[in-house]
């Protein structure tokens, strides 16, 4: 490594360094990835006295009972943002779950926002429709100024702009509308304001939840909803798709920054582009094959990488054989003829069609396909399409599980998201670079280990959450743990610290019935004298790094004193890590009418 790492990347080259996923069946991207390894399908499939809507039509023999449902999407813990009851109801479904995701995203990456001192782009899609099915608009004329407050959180529009707003950060907030494309232009235009030096870091993705929720569809003949509710991409048999709601955020960085910051990296963006059909569109809302053929070739053009290095292609894939094999023609004049062969695979298979987040859920799976070096199955195809002629094309369908063994030496993924409207849009991810080798970690030595909430109960949570993660990932090193936590959190009014010799002590500190000796708490902190400690503008200056100076550091900010951190860290070789997120208590938020 060289004292400028940036400068042993591509420039444009941009790192995934966190994220954060809510998909019917999945609160988490970990229980994302199970599903995914597990081939679970989690649309569901719905009694009739579970469906409150559709009256006219529930009787129809062409409704289908199917739905991707989000079980929060009409929850949220406003606390956390300062956010009071009565504006927490105001604000549409979409714009609650895009800040807590953006949340999420910022601390799966090891970030505080309240010490970022950066510019952070904030970039997301939404379904502008959900503002006015989630209740009426307020009327500025009868209901006066309060309705101004109201609205900022009714809008669609300002959606990006609350979540920097309630999350503390300044920077770039452009809310796009793109349709089922959304969160790929939010992706495509988060690269281009980090490469043009516009933000430093930026938060990209998209929101959706379908009201009234839950709900089915009626199924027509040639139309993407599917017949029996369940999608089967590129099977003979397939009709279509279900729809459903989720929340997608990625974190992003320009690599070279990234591993000069020491963060954690899932995956990179090599490259993305978009464009539109037009007027060449052979029907409005289907995929014209030209077009999205280039879109697809320009994303490798950017990124600089030749098809046959691409050994998985995520296709948009929704199980109605003219879409699918459109889609199929379109990707293979991309691709062009090759010897190297791509998986390729579907995920509305699993979770249904989440519209401005489908290609979110897309992203998602590949990105954790090449963190975790496995090619997943596509679920419910048992029949492949034979028009589709895949022989003939570079692509092999992912029938069953695999290890992700790429002929090209490196693993790429691209993945592709169609939106009606003539919409197209392609990002081309690459895997991590392997980190760069370090010493071994200084076993026995005394290191510190904090986690702060608003509450006893909620500190609780984060201690079996954090527990539960060291116990499932034997790994992790005490020291990038105990880095992430004391600079990637923020710090709340209830506390919690121990002093700590290894991962093992860590453990047995978080448990309820550890040992009073390593871990002090808020509720009965020993005293301390606040004019024993040495400060800076950043809080108390670390006195040394033995057991008891750092059980003497712990005494102080569990009794709420600020501590510098970072003078605690210098000179250290902790990496980002990611860890539990915030416990969030979500409560129900609804409202009919303004």
């Amino acid at each position: 490594m060289t004292d400028s790492p940036e400068q042993e990347y591509d420039p444009g080259d941009v790192a995934i360094i966190g994220m954060s996923l809510r998909a019917p069946g999945a609160r988490t991207k970990e229980q994302f990835w199970d599903i995914l390894v597990n081939g679970r399908e989690t649309v569901s499939f719905l009694a009739k006295d579970d469906i409150h809507v559709d009256e006219t039509l529930i009787h129809s023999p062409f409704y289908v009972r199917a739905c991707g449902v989000l079980d929060t999407y009409d929850k949220f813990d406003p606390s956390v943002f300062g956010i009071s009851d009565r504006m927490a109801a105001a604000m549409t479904p979409e714009n609650r779950l895009f800040l807590e995701s953006a949340w999420e995203s910022l601390e799966d990456g090891g970030y505080d926002p309240d010490r970022l001192k950066a510019e952070i782009g904030m970039y997301g899609a939404n379904n502008p429709q959900t503002a006015a099915l989630y209740s009426s608009p307020p009327d500025r004329v009868s209901v006066g100024p309060e309705a101004i407050e109201a609205s900022l959180a009714w809008s669609p529009d300002t959606m990006t702009s609350n979540a920097l707003y309630y999350m503390g950060l300044t920077g770039e907030a452009v809310t796009v509308a793109a349709v089922c494309a959304g969160f790929h232009y939010s992706v495509h235009l988060a690269c281009q304001s980090l490469l043009l030096g516009q933000s430093d870091m930026a938060i990209a993705g998209g929101s959706m939840v379908r009201l009234p929720h839950p709900r089915g569809h009626l199924w027509e003949e040639n139309r993407i909803l599917s017949k029996d509710g369940h999608c089967r991409p590129f099977d003979a048999n397939g009709t279509g798709t279900a729809l459903s709601s989720g929340v997608v955020t990625v974190l992003l960085k320009p690599l070279g920054h990234a591993v000069a910051d020491r963060d954690h990296v899932y995956a990179v963006v090599r490259g993305s582009a978009v464009n539109n059909n037009g007027v060449s569109a052979m029907a409005y809302g289907l995929a014209q094959p030209e077009r999205l053929s280039a879109c697809i070739a320009a994303a490798m053009e950017v990124g600089g990488v030749t098809p046959d290095t691409v050994s998985m292609y995520e296709a948009n894939g929704l199980g109605l054989p003219m879409t699918d094999e459109l889609e199929v023609h379109a990707a293979t004049m991309a691709f062009g003829k090759q010897t190297a062969t791509t998986s390729i695979g579907g995920v509305k298979g699993n979770v249904g069609h989440g519209g401005v987040v489908s290609g979110g859920f897309g992203a998602i799976k590949a990105a954790l396909s090449l963190y975790h070096k496995t090619l997943p199955a596509t679920i419910n195809l048992t029949e492949v399409n034979q028009d589709l002629d895949f022989p003939s094309t570079p692509f092999v369908p992912q029938i069953e599980g695999a290890a992700w063994e790429p002929e090209a030496g490196i693993r790429r993924a691209g993945i592709t998201s169609i939106g009606g409207g003539g919409y197209n849009a392609h990002l081309l991810l690459e895997e991590a670079p392997a980190p760069a080798e370090r010493a071994p970690e200084d076993a026995g030595r005394p290191r510190l280990a904090t986690l702060s909430a608003l509450d006893d109960d909620a500190l609780g949570r984060q201690r079996t959450r954090l527990k539960e993660w060291l116990e499932a990932n034997p790994g992790l090193r005490l020291d990038d743990v105990c880095f992430t936590l004391n600079l990637g959190r923020k710090v709340m009014a209830r506390r919690w610290a121990a002093v700590v010799r290894s991962r093992e002590e860590l453990i047995a500190a978080l448990s309820d019935d550890a040992a009073r000796g390593a871990a002090t708490t808020t509720a009965a902190a020993p005293r301390t004298d606040p004019g024993a400690f040495s400060r800076n503008d950043s809080g108390i200056v670390p006195a040394g790094r033995d057991h008891e100076a750092l059980s003497d550091l712990a005494a102080a900010w569990v009794t709420g004193q600020q501590v510098d951190f970072d003078a605690l860290h210098l000179g250290e070789a902790g990496r980002r890590v990611p860890l539990p997120t915030y416990p969030f208590q979500p409560r129900r938020f609804w409202r009919t009418d303004w």
